[in-house]
């Protein structure tokens, strides 16, 4: 039997109480300096026989006092930046820009009577003895004027307002889907939503009432009397823009299409049944500076002349051409009745009075040589 001794795989390495068990704890300046502990005086333990020690209160020195004021001075900031936030917010003294709306169109559809009856043929041929026949072939004769800049928008802003525009014109007067009555959408989708009510309610329950012609929006044709005889729509008219306010543009289109037309039947159709309609128009659009974010416009006035027409024609919902060989009937426009109340209203015709192209002298024929006027 062995005493005390050692164990059998040695001594042990880390042996309890030894140094290293209380290698892992650190007491650093700020432990020592919370822990300090200052005993009672013998009378003081008299008094107080329960305690033996007391806390001694550390003394801050000049860097904690600095430190004490800066965090003062934060906490004295930030309340006052939060305050003048909230007073801002309550008290604004900028005004909200005001908002501007789009006013309805003004429409006037004057229909233009022929003198005697309408020529037909084949479209080249009406096209290339009519004064259409300089006139450019659909987008191509809308062309923008020169461009520059306004007081308070750029070129390119400007640029985008008759762009804008030309995409209005092609889709309202040039696109064969919405010339048959096909289609709206085109033309509906680049006015300011402010005008979208009434222009929905021009195509769906026209009415001459000088704000609900669909024909003051767009042409249309009714594709039960009237289709193209040819997709070729001849243009000729100008553009001119001008800053209404710091805000808005004003552009001005004033152009003349002419489309070659014949009656609409099934089945094939003679190639010399066509003849020619024209329609001028003259609009005035609005454009600000959301609409050229959006690629929009506002129309503001339409004054559209189209003939041939009769003078009793009724064209708020769609023209009524007369066609190859028609002629327009006796009957002249409704009277106007100054006594009536309500919505005013005259009727407007005029007399389409077509002019026709320079032409030179005809070329010499086979037996001009030996006419007598030309003998020597």
């Amino acid at each position: 039997m062995t005493g005390r001794g050692e164990p059998p795989d040695g001594p042990p390495e880390n042996p309890p109480g030894g140094e290293d068990e209380y290698r892992s704890l650190v007491f650093d300046e700020s432990f020592v300096r919370a822990a300090r502990l200052q005993e009672f005086s013998a009378q003081e333990r008299m008094g107080e026989p329960a305690r033996a020690v007391r806390s001694v209160r550390n003394v801050s020195g000049p860097g904690t006092r600095r430190r004490s004021r800066a965090a003062v001075a934060l906490v004295v900031l930030i309340t006052l930046a939060f305050a003048t936030a909230v007073y801002i917010g309550f008290r604004n003294p900028y005004r909200a820009p005001a908002v501007r709306h789009a006013e309805p169109l003004r429409t006037t559809v004057v229909p233009l009577a022929p003198r005697g009856a309408v020529p037909g043929g084949t479209p080249e041929d009406l096209f290339a003895t009519g004064p259409a026949a300089s006139h450019r072939s659909g987008a191509a004769g809308i062309s923008l004027p020169p461009v520059r800049r306004t007081e308070n928008f750029s070129n390119s802003q400007v640029t985008a307002a008759l762009s804008t525009v030309k995409d209005y014109l092609v889709a309202s007067s040039v696109d064969p889907d919405v010339l048959t009555g096909r289609m709206v959408r085109p033309v509906g989708r680049l006015l300011d939503p402010d005008q979208t009510a009434q222009f929905d309610r021009s195509v769906s329950t026209p009415a001459d009432d000088g704000e609900h012609a669909a024909t003051g929006w767009l042409v249309r044709f009714d594709p039960a009397d009237t289709e193209l005889a040819d997709t070729d729509v001849r243009v000729e008219g100008s553009l001119s823009y001008a800053e209404t306010g710091s805000d808005t543009l004003e552009v001005v289109s004033d152009h003349t299409f002419t489309y070659a037309l014949r009656p609409a039947a099934p089945g094939p159709h003679r190639a010399d049944d066509a003849s020619l309609f024209t329609v001028r128009r003259e609009l005035h659009f609005v454009v600000d500076r959301e609409d050229l974010r959006l690629h929009r416009l506002e129309v503001r006035s339409a004054y559209v002349q189209a003939g041939p027409q009769s003078c009793s024609a009724e064209d708020a919902g769609s023209l009524r051409p007369l066609l190859a060989g028609e002629r327009t009937d006796s009957r002249g426009p409704d009277g106007t009745d100054p006594y009536a109340t309500g919505l005013p209203r005259a009727e407007l015709c005029g007399t389409l009075a077509v002019s026709s192209p320079p032409q030179g002298p005809p070329p010499p024929g086979p037996d001009d040589a030996t006419s007598p006027g030309n003998r020597p």
